[in-house]
């Protein structure tokens, strides 16, 4: 029997507010001491009150409104409760029956096939302490407690069953990370835990509605570890079910280094959180004038800034999509451009300014273990843009303008400072190209027969011996024309 692949994913992420949730804390936390941002709130003492950040409030009504979620008219904050050691307060203030924002969806794009994502709901709750464990001196283990993340503001998403492969599961996470950064709630880097995502997985038949035992996955800090762990449970799933076996409703962790997933605890009977109201926070009531207000200072959000790239500058959908999504290398890609009218041509620099980008620039980004995003670059954009022209105008070549990029790229100098210590200028003085062209052909007789035998690729040959002759800086057009006039001669 054929199965289809059921996914559905969960996702935490951390608001960038200055103040945790319900007290005025700092969220700068990641490089300080354990326990240095904490204050009787939220270490969890008797007798605090928490106070809501509305900072906090408004960023789940920006990204409801991003994913296209009804906004709640009402909405209360609920206690749920749960002992255990990373929970200060023996419960943490979530939301239950009254999300913020519910009923929206997104769109993502798999195989050139566009298809869109429903989101159950988007909430707001406080993040837990973080547990540091240790292996002692005697070969007892013992767990240290961290309250610096304890009460920062966390935003779950919660996306409907629609997800059918590992690579959608990738997709809708990556779309939905772009947005995050767009709309400047999150820093959506799942590495340090600022966004985290559970899923749901499980199959059915083809062409039924009747849905397998649901397994939930943890533990997968990585887009690659998501595609992994759900492509590895699907089989597994699959595999039991071939065998005769039960699916046992339960969480499995992600094991990154051993490429699988292993059972952690057994779901059978779904935890009773004892939900209820908090009665430490009024009920809030969201204005629709809020609501508008906040609508009216949404960003360009990353398919319209997409779809702008392609109608203003003639990008292809491939470059396009590349470029938008990250909101910092679409700022920079738009810096590069920032030019005075007289040099610059939107469609033809911009096009060119792109393969920089996703060519070179990306490349020696991904070789450095550096990121534009975390603006660690060296190269000025208006500098690379600057290249670009040199390039165009023939000024200096291809293969010198690579060499002249990873200087920049190394040392934060212009291109034209670098080009001229090197001696990079392009040679176009078609008596200087002759005397090589001349040359060469003396000292390669056979490729020169070749070609006037009829052998095309022996022209490239000889082409490419002059520019290793005048390193690079000559013409190659003029080479090419130069080359082919004296071999008909010859």
């Amino acid at each position: 029997m054929n199965y289809e692949t059921i996914i559905g994913l969960e996702v935490h992420a951390q608001l960038l507010t200055k103040s945790k949730m319900y007290c005025r804390c700092s969220t700068d936390y990641a490089s300080t001491p354990p326990n240095t941002h904490v204050c009787p709130v939220c270490l969890g003492m008797p007798g605090v009150l928490p106070v809501i950040n509305k900072q906090a409030v408004e960023f789940v009504i920006m990204t409801g409104l991003a994913l296209n979620c009804i906004i709640s008219e009402h909405t209360k904050f609920d206690r749920k409760n749960y002992p255990y050691p990373d929970l200060m307060k023996g419960y943490q203030i979530s939301q239950y029956d009254m999300p913020i924002a519910k009923k929206g969806w997104l769109t993502i794009e798999v195989d050139g096939v566009k298809k869109k994502i429903g989101i159950t709901r988007v909430h707001l709750e406080e993040d837990v302490a973080k547990l540091l464990h240790r292996a002692g001196p005697g070969g007892e283990d013992y767990s240290l407690v961290d309250v610096n993340r304890s009460g920062v503001p966390l935003m779950e998403i919660v996306g409907e069953p629609d997800l059918r492969s590992p690579e959608e599961a990738r997709q809708y996470l990556i779309k939905l990370r772009s947005i995050l950064q767009y709309l400047g709630v999150s820093t959506g880097n799942m590495e340090e835990g600022s966004f985290r995502c559970d899923a749901n997985i499980s199959i059915r038949p083809e062409n039924t509605a009747e849905y397998l035992t649901k397994v939930e996955v943890k533990n997968m800090n990585s887009f690659k570890a998501v595609y992994q762990a759900m492509e590895y449970e699907a089989k597994r799933q699959r595999q039991a079910v071939s065998e005769g076996k039960k699916l046992v409703q339960e969480t499995r962790g992600w094991m990154d280094d051993e490429g699988k997933t292993v059972s952690q605890r057994s779901k059978e009977y779904a935890h009773d959180y004892r939900y209820f109201p908090e009665p430490d926070l009024p009920p809030l009531a969201i204005s629709r004038e809020w609501v508008e207000e906040i609508k009216a200072k949404l960003p360009e959000l990353p398919e319209a800034r997409r779809d702008r790239y392609m109608a203003e500058f003639g990008l292809p959908a491939y470059d396009a999509n590349l470029l938008t999504s990250n909101t910092l290398t679409a700022d920079y890609f738009e810096a590069c451009l920032n030019r005075p009218p007289q040099s610059f041509e939107p469609k033809k620099h911009a096009k060119l300014v792109a393969n920089w980008i996703i060519g070179e620039f990306n490349h020696l980004l991904a070789s450095t273990n550096t990121d534009v995003s975390k603006m660690e670059t060296k190269i000025n954009p208006i500098a690379l843009f600057d290249l670009v022209q040199l390039t165009a105008e023939g000024k200096i070549t291809g293969v010198s303008a690579k060499v002249v990029f990873e200087e920049m790229f190394r040392t934060g100098k212009n291109p034209q400072d670098i080009v001229k210590e090197r001696g990079f200028s392009q040679i176009s003085d078609t008596s200087e190209i002759e005397a090589a062209v001349t040359e060469v052909i003396k000292a390669n007789p056979q490729p020169v027969a070749d070609y006037k035998a009829g052998k095309e690729a022996a022209l490239k040959f000889l082409v490419g011996q002059v520019m290793r002759m005048t390193r690079g800086r000559a013409n190659p057009g003029l080479v090419t024309d130069i080359l082919a006039k004296k071999l008909k001669e010859g």
